[in-house]
């Protein structure tokens, strides 16, 4: 429901209103009938809003008012690193010799490109502990499937045809089963101990001469450290298995350790998360792919390598997985992340993980004594509250999330981890101020009184948001996929 009468661009429309000018065409007009099948073209207009260039920036400046992002609001949302991205690797990205290099070029035309993703490359080798990296991977769940796609690779190279299973723990990000699924493998749940790490009998248990891989984040989806990693590398390595790393988590621990010394032989990194790349509808994402020495054949082709000083892509290949995306990855999101990575240096991304961390702990201590803390012990750079106090009073999760609207803070992650009753997942990042974590607390506690108090205004909430409380279920069920004007129908909603 609306909350205010500001029209719709599609209502101030008027026929002949033009918001644009185009240069006259210098090239022959293109009759595309021929060129496409004839099912795929409109045999009328797309029924576009027709509006000046001072309605349409007005349209647009209103709908960026109402939308929430890092560079608006604290954006707290556990598993998904929502931090701050630096302006000066906009402007390195946005540099001519970057953002004008079309893909095509020839390599001797683009040395300058060629090596920044090469040095990219070395660096993430560094942070990792791995042997090699590939950049071809869009996101972090392409990743996932790449370095699982290697791992099933290997295993068939050595004629372990059987291993078909990979080992997922239950507080998993939910694309590592999708991502194992789609690699044409299967998976099989370990359990979580009563300290939220896994359960090392259990993996005992599963392991075995099906095992493909362990899949697993360090520190863990619950924000707490896998302090048995060693042990766990053991058992797995020791029925031939491999270990991946979901590199979601890599913020709390840059510079402090490495996945590779930790015994995993693959990791993926998401760079539009840990090393600033925008996030989400703000930009692609990009999921660089780490590996030790035995996976090296199987990286996805062209492999990017150095020789007699000069850059060139090696097509010789003859055991990869083949070519995963085109282009060699989202070379933009690359460019972000390598100012991020050069800017900071070591001792800074050092600096990042122990801020993160600071952040993190110090929010979960101010909250504690107003929600169920499920894990009470120091965590990472995220931690997981429960909202079981207050589901006894008649207020979710869900409740809390959209009343945190009115003060103007991004819900945390809600529901998430599964095996966590009304969980709330909140990440801090490094990048907030002490005030600003303090007035997402104070904001927290006072739901927490109103729930005992007035738990009606919670319940009720949002109140002072554009558009009041949505029937997520109906939005997801029943999108809203055309727009008829006022004068004819509603807006109809397709099933």
């Amino acid at each position: 429901m609306h909350k205010e009468n500001q029209p719709l661009i599609f209502e101030i429309s008027k026929e002949g209103r033009i918001g644009y000018s185009l240069p006259e065409l210098d090239v022959p007009e293109t009759d595309l009938s021929g060129l496409l099948p004839e099912g795929l073209l409109r045999e009328e207009p797309a029924e576009l809003p027709e509006a000046s260039e001072l309605d349409i920036m007005r349209h647009y400046t209103a709908l960026s008012k109402r939308n929430h992002g890092v560079d608006s609001g604290f954006y707290p949302l556990g598993s998904c690193t929502m931090k701050y991205n630096p302006k000066v690797n906009e402007a390195a990205a946005r540099l001519s010799g970057f953002a004008n290099v079309h893909p095509l070029q020839e390599e001797s035309s683009v040395q300058g490109a060629m090596g920044l993703m090469y040095d990219l490359q070395e660096h993430l080798v560094e942070i990792t502990g791995m042997d090699e990296v590939t950049l071809q991977s869009a996101a972090g769940a392409h990743g996932e499937w790449t370095a699982l796609m290697m791992i099933r690779a290997f295993h068939e190279a050595n004629g372990d045809h059987n291993r078909t299973k990979v080992i997922i723990p239950d507080s998993a990000h939910g694309t590592n089963p999708a991502s194992a699924t789609v690699a044409g493998l299967e998976t099989i749940t370990v359990k979580s101990d009563e300290n939220g790490l896994v359960d090392i009998e259990d993996l005992k248990r599963v392991v075995g001469e099906d095992t493909a891989a362990l899949m697993l984040t360090n520190p863990n989806t619950l924000g707490l450290f896998e302090e048995n990693i060693l042990e766990m590398a053991e058992i797995v390595h020791g029925v031939g298995g491999k270990l991946y790393y979901d590199g979601a988590n890599l913020n709390a621990i840059m510079g402090k350790v490495r996945p590779g010394d930790m015994g995993f032989d693959a990791v993926h990194l998401n760079l539009h998360k840990t090393f600033t790349g925008p996030h989400g509808g703000g930009g692609p994402g990009s999921g660089p792919v780490g590996v030790k020495k035995e996976l090296i054949p199987f990286l996805p082709k062209p492999v990017l390598v150095k020789k007699d000083d000069a850059f060139t892509f090696d097509y010789d290949r003859p055991q990869s997985i083949g070519r995963i995306k085109p282009f060699y990855g989202n070379f933009g999101i690359n460019v972000r992340a390598y100012a991020y990575i050069r800017s900071m240096g070591a001792e800074g991304l050092k600096l990042v993980s122990e801020y993160a961390v600071l952040n993190a702990n110090y929010m979960m201590r101010r909250l504690a004594p107003h929600f169920d803390l499920p894990y009470d012990r120091h965590c990472k750079h995220e931690f997981v509250l429960s909202g079981r106090r207050q589901k006894q009073l008649g207020v979710r999760t869900l409740d809390i999330a959209k009343r945190l609207l009115d003060f103007g803070f991004h819900p945390p992650t809600i529901y998430f981890p599964l095996n966590v009753e009304e969980g709330m997942m909140i990440e801090p990042t490094e990048t907030e101020s002490k005030e600003t974590l303090d007035a997402f607390i104070d904001a927290m506690i006072q739901i927490a009184r109103e729930t005992e108090e007035n738990p009606e205004i919670v319940q009720e909430a949002p109140h002072t948001t554009v558009v009041s409380r949505l029937d997520e279920t109906q939005a997801a069920r029943k999108p809203v996929l055309k727009y008829n004007r006022p004068e004819t129908a509603e807006p109809v909603a397709v099933n």
